[in-house]
């Protein structure tokens, strides 16, 4: 087993991931915020923007989709406890990146999930905003966080399918100009 050490927790790119996830979180809970607060979308109901898309106010109660709904104090607490365990594992990996875009990839699904833990933890359910719809049919409802997160894994996925697509080169440093 490898002994533990600072570059355990901290690598090369830490810094960069991290201040892209707290500017991913800031910006999350900043439109939360005002949305609830400010715009009250709760009082407005469904606000139309154009024939496709729609400002609502859904509390999801579960996970992606609304799957596994917890609607205890148990549930919610497992489901906050798994969200922190995995806002850990991305940390860990965080520490042992060698290249930007995995790092901001990591940065960006760290920013998410921890505006969507925080409402899950203070509100019991993530607040989610955005429906696309056409033809009948309605995607899922979500929310700024949401979109860090997928934006996250895109990249991560065409980082693995296409090395060096998206701006991955051999070994990224940080003290590189």
């Amino acid at each position: 087993m490898a002994k533990l050490s600072r570059e355990t927790f901290w690598g090369p790119w830490s810094l960069y991931g991290s201040l892209i996830a707290l500017a991913g979180f800031a910006i999350d809970r900043s439109h939360k915020w005002w949305m609830l607060n400010v715009y009250d979308i709760a009082a407005r109901g469904r606000v139309e923007i154009t024939s496709f898309f729609d400002l609502v106010m859904a509390w999801n109660q579960g996970v992606s989709y609304g799957l596994f709904e917890a609607q205890t104090a148990t549930g919610v607490a497992f489901l906050a406890g798994f969200a922190i365990a995995v806002i850990i594992g991305l940390s860990l990996w965080l520490a042992r990146v060698e290249h930007r875009v995995t790092a901001l990839a990591i940065g960006l699904i760290l920013g998410g999930a921890l505006g969507n833990v925080y409402d899950r933890i203070f509100y019991g359910a993530v607040a989610d905003f955005f429906s696309f719809h056409a033809f009948g049919f309605y995607w899922y409802i979500f929310n700024i966080a949401d979109v860090w997160i997928a934006l996250g894994v895109a990249l991560i996925i065409l980082e693995s399918v296409w090395p060096g697509l998206v701006g991955a080169g051999e070994k990224d440093s940080p003290d590189k100009k």
